[in-house]
């Protein structure tokens, strides 16, 4: 009894101390804060004039009282944003405490000054960041500068943002995904300034989005373009007089613009030509560092859902650069270069017709499972292929699946193809013999392209392809990619050669 009440004194000093010590009921917060968006986009930015007020709620969904070790901006003391976090101004917060079940509010502004000669900051950035290290959070700070048009999702009334349709999975489950459908003051594209898109721009049933030579269009994470049953895609790109320029054509990339992530892949999603799209024409287009170009899936029992490539480069896709499902395409003059799987796959009927087309995959980022074409179907497929190019790093470039003997139809007229089968079986479907499948094909035979790893597919001097190609498949490609006369002595693929000396 004596030593309960000798202990008596010394549980009570500890519970009254305790008690006193508020601050030891917070604990750091040690990554669970949640915020009300992802992303915080400040609109359209003049140059001197500061923004509207924009808001960031920041929550403690816990059950515990929490301490924000720090709040800050990336850029501290060179960011051109300004915070006020629970009434206090600032761009660096130390401790800043937040209750159960409670949140606060960082409110945000900017100014920044941008000259006429910095045309390529078309969007200012900075990133709040929360706590370091392990518990790091960030809240990207997104700002169009007025040289760029910023096409974005909207958040609807009950909190959630805007979806479009994107297709279907492969149980025929309709998908969709963050993104804007784009109204009729939206559906021409110019190339007066950029274009910077969140989530998907979608081209509504019944509407035609055109897009004019030299535009820009830059996709952020998880974006992508989709254009609807009987809508149409008009991309009408010329011939650049400066090759380095680009000036004519229109490109497709990603919205991060520093030169180390010029040759990333998969910045952005896809171009996804929806079940039903109809009278699409590409014309001198680049679309690069996708996750997939372009996935167009036309309908085999109407023939205007077609799709028409000019002139045309898609490359350094995560994973397919063209996949083509049904429809009919026709293609002339275009490069179809490196892709994390497969560079151009055919799939599932339809039919597409290649004309001087160069198919090359010499992917290195990875291990690479697919080839620089695949042909697999177990539908009617059509595909024609003259004066082609198929090549890459990979002993076999060319992968033709026939399931369940459906009625595939395929044609290599004059064609280079690097391959490390040749079955002479009589019906083969690759048996290069065969004149119902290959006409006057080239295997294994040296392209000789100027720089395949860095997807530059001209051809050099001593390349095979040099006039190997047939004058009678050229049809309407008369000119290269770039505009040069092969008439007469064409050359295979997309590029003729040009002796410089």
């Amino acid at each position: 009894m004596r030593k309960y009440i000798f202990l008596l004194p010394l549980i009570l000093f500890l519970i009254f101390s305790t008690s006193c010590r508020k601050d030891f009921d917070y604990g750091p917060s040690a990554g669970n804060l949640s915020f009300s968006k992802d992303t915080v986009f400040l609109d359209t930015v003049f140059t001197n004039i500061s923004s509207s007020t924009y808001s960031l709620k920041v929550y403690n969904k816990t059950k515990d009282d929490v301490v924000i070790p720090t709040i800050s901006l990336k850029d501290g003391e060179n960011s051109a944003y300004r915070l006020n976090v629970d009434g206090q101004d600032g761009n660096f917060f130390n401790n800043v405490p937040l209750l159960a079940k409670d949140s606060l509010f960082i409110f945000i502004e900017v100014t920044q000054n941008v000259s006429l000669s910095q045309q390529s900051n078309w969007l200012y950035t900075d990133i709040l960041q929360f706590d370091s290290g392990v518990d790091l959070q960030e809240v990207p700070l997104i700002t169009l500068i007025k040289d760029a048009i910023f096409i974005f999702p909207k958040t609807l009334e009950n909190g959630e943002t805007e979806q479009v349709y994107i297709g279907k999975d492969p149980e025929e489950e309709s998908l969709y995904a963050n993104g804007v459908t784009l109204n009729d003051e939206q559906l021409h594209f110019t190339n007066n300034i950029p274009y910077v898109i969140y989530g998907y721009a979608s081209v509504p049933e019944g509407k035609e989005l055109i897009i004019d030579a030299g535009s820009r269009i830059h996709f952020h994470q998880n974006s992508g373009m989709v254009i609807q049953a009987n809508a149409s895609l008009q991309i009408n790109g010329v011939l650049s007089e400066n090759e380095e320029l680009q000036e004519g054509e229109v490109i497709f990339e990603g919205d991060r613009l520093e030169p180390e992530l010029a040759n990333i892949s998969g910045q952005w999603e896809s171009i996804i030509f929806t079940k039903g799209s109809i009278n699409n024409t590409i014309k001198y287009t680049t679309i690069k560092n996708a996750k997939t170009g372009i996935f167009f899936e036309g309908e085999s029992n109407n023939s205007a859902t077609n799709l028409d490539i000019n002139n045309a480069k898609i490359y350094n896709s995560s994973n397919i650069n063209l996949w083509i499902k049904n429809g009919t395409l026709n293609a002339t003059n275009l490069v179809i270069g490196s892709a994390g799987n497969t560079g151009l796959y055919c799939n599932e009927g339809g039919s597409y017709t290649f004309t001087h087309t160069t198919i090359a995959n010499y992917w290195l980022n990875s291990f690479r499972e697919g080839s620089a074409l695949k042909i697999d179907t177990s539908t009617e497929l059509n595909a024609i292929f003259n004066n082609c190019i198929i090549d890459g790093n990979k002993r076999n470039e060319l992968i033709i699946e026939n399931n369940t003997n459906s009625n595939l139809l395929f044609q290599f007229n004059y064609c280079m193809i690097k391959s490390d089968i040749n079955d002479t079986t009589v019906n083969s479907i690759y048996n290069y013999e065969n004149n119902n499948y290959y006409t006057s094909v080239f295997l294994n035979e040296d392209a000789l392209f100027k720089n395949s790893f860095e997807n530059s597919f001209e051809i050099e001097n001593g390349s095979f392809a040099i006039n190997k190609g047939h004058i009678d498949s050229v049809g309407n490609a008369v000119l290269d990619i770039k505009g040069t006369d092969r008439s007469s002595s064409p050359d295979i693929g997309a590029y003729e050669f040009i002796d410089i000396e």
